[in-house]
């Protein structure tokens, strides 16, 4: 972790305090992953780290608290995405590889954080600000760094100028959050990942240069 890190009451932690901040939120991912959000108590959560509820109210103030600094985490992880596009080449070959490896590390992003990224679904659709502000701060910068490719095809007349940029770039991260969110549910109607991947990346390459990859 950097920088200071804070009890409720505002004291900043020492390093023995800060481990065991840490522990509780490990322990509070693990139990998302197998326990619906609203089950999970911070008595159990406590239990779990082995030490009592009132260490966990010297950190958080309730468990949707420590469910908060859980997603900011990941958000900040999350922003990383951009690097998938951010500068890549979306001509020839190139292009192809970039719709790949975006794909790629949507799904990774998604199957690693699956627990936390569905509270963070549920809170941001039940209309939370705080969670609909963690969502977007995920896909925003995915979404203006597309934006940002398309419109260089676009100066260089290799897509059509009719095209919305920002809605193109936004209806294929959409689409690629939708998906991955829902990675298991694909295996029910007999999709497996290995033809997962190149049909999405099929449809981020004609969404974003409007033509076939060049493979």
């Amino acid at each position: 972790m950097t920088g200071q890190v804070r009890t409720v009451d505002g004291r900043v932690a020492g390093r023995r305090g800060q481990a065991t901040r840490q522990k509780l939120l490990d322990c509070l991912g693990e139990m998302l992953s197998s326990s619906p959000y609203r089950d999970v108590k911070v008595i159990d959560v406590a239990r779990k780290a082995g030490t009592s509820p009132a260490t966990f109210y010297q950190y958080f103030p309730d468990v949707e608290g420590a469910v908060l600094e859980l997603a900011e985490e990941m958000a900040k992880e999350g922003a990383g995405l951009t690097e998938l596009v951010s500068g890549r080449s979306w001509v020839g070959k190139a292009a192809w590889q970039t719709s790949e490896e975006l794909v790629d590390g949507f799904l990774d992003f998604w199957r690693r954080h699956d627990a936390i990224l569905r509270v963070v679904d549920l809170g941001a659709a039940e209309g939370d600000k705080r969670f609909y502000k963690i969502r977007m701060k995920i896909l925003n910068s995915v979404t203006n760094s597309l934006t940002d490719a398309v419109k260089e095809l676009q100066a260089k007349g290799k897509v059509d100028k009719e095209v919305s940029a920002a809605a193109m770039a936004g209806s294929l991260v959409a689409m690629l959050a939708s998906v991955a969110g829902h990675q298991k549910g694909f295996t029910t109607w007999g999709v497996k990942q290995a033809e997962l991947k190149p049909n999405l990346a099929l449809l981020v390459h004609l969404g974003i240069t409007g033509k076939k990859p060049v493979r």
